[in-house]
Parts: structure tokens; C-alpha cells; sequence
């Protein structure tokens, strides 16, 4: 039977956020993200970079509001990387609350994934956010400790990387339809 989508629990310091993995829409970035889960390669890392509009330094000129956790890129890679699935082709979207996989060129993911803070499309596939225009990869959504997530993005600093990161305990995935 073909799996649907998954559930996942990331257990911070500052609580639990639930995740579901859309699966069926974006199943190699779904699976990516499993896999990681899976042999314990997201448990100690971190909330890492969380970027607003006023600090905002990568593309000044396109503001996005995200929460970025998991590998960083100077991590060993434990996850081979993956072929890239754009918006246009799974449907999905940067709708605020949606979990996107990081990246830097095509097929160059390390581990790391963002939560979307309210809607991004330049985040899209055609979007001017990323130089290559490809965008990234959505792959699920928050569906429970919303009010988590919201406390992190609250300890935004002067810096989009954070001196003080938030430590992510476990994730885990709880079941799959």
C-alpha cells in the first residue's frame, strides 16, 4: 500500500511540533526527511536561523519570515541528496505553516528544512528568492505546537543565524496512513 503521508514529532526545549509529510505530493523529499528522521540525524541538532524582515541578510530585497532547523551544511552528509521537487510539479506551496527542505543548487539538500511563517511565494518554483528560480521544496505542514513554533520565531536576533539556537531533542515519526 502506498503511503499517504506520515506524522512526525520534533521535540524542542521549547515543546513539541507535529509535522505531517505529504507523501503522496512530494514522495522523494517526504522520504528524505524520513530517512533522516529515522537513524536519529535531526536528534541534537538545531533551530539553527530564523530570518525576519528586519534581519534579513541573504537577499535584503526579498524578505521571507522562516524558522530553519536540522543539519547544518558543514555536517557530515548522512542522507545521500536527493532530485529536486519543485512546487510546479507537486502542487504544493509556501503557504504560511507549510516545512520546506533547504537547499543550495539542484539536488544539493544537507539535512536541513524550514517552517514558513506566513505565505512566501518567492519561495516557489519561479520565484525570486533562489537565483536558479527552481524554489524549494515543500513537503508538509505544522499541524500541532503552532504556538511553538511561533515562541522560536520570537527569539529572532539582530543575526538571522542565532547565537542562541534552539536544541531539537528528537524527531521521530509517530505513524503513517
Amino acid at each position: 500500500m502506498l503511503v499517504q503521508s506520515s506524522f512526525l514529532e520534533i521535540e524542542t526545549k521549547l515543546g513539541v511540533i507535529g509535522i505531517e509529510l505529504d507523501c503522496a505530493n512530494a514522495p522523494l523529499t517526504s522520504d528524505y526527511f524520513l530517512r533522516l528522521a529515522g537513524i536519529g540525524a535531526l536528534d541534537g541538532t538545531s533551530f539553527f536561523r530564523i530570518v525576519t524582515s528586519s534581519n534579513n541578510s541573504y537577499n535584503p530585497d526579498i524578505p521571507i519570515h522562516v524558522v530553519q532547523g536540522g543539519r547544518m551544511d558543514d555536517a557530515p552528509e548522512v542522507v545521500p541528496p536527493i532530485k529536486h521537487e519543485p512546487t510546479n510539479e507537486t502542487g504544493l506551496s509556501h503557504k504560511k505553516w507549510c516545512v520546506s527542505l533547504a537547499r543550495y543548487g539542484i539536488g544539493e539538500t544537507y539535512g536541513s528544512f524550514f517552517i514558513v511563517m506566513r505565505d512566501e511565494p518567492e519561495l516557489d518554483y519561479g520565484g525570486a528568492r533562489h537565483p536558479d528560480k527552481q524554489g524549494f521544496a515543500v513537503f508538509g505542514k505544522v499541524t500541532t505546537g503552532k504556538k511553538n513554533v511561533k515562541a522560536m520565531f520570537l527569539k529572532a536576533e539582530e543575526n538571522e543565524f542565532l547565537t542562541n539556537r534552539i536544541q531539537i531533542l528528537t524527531a521521530r515519526c509517530i505513524h503513517q496512513l
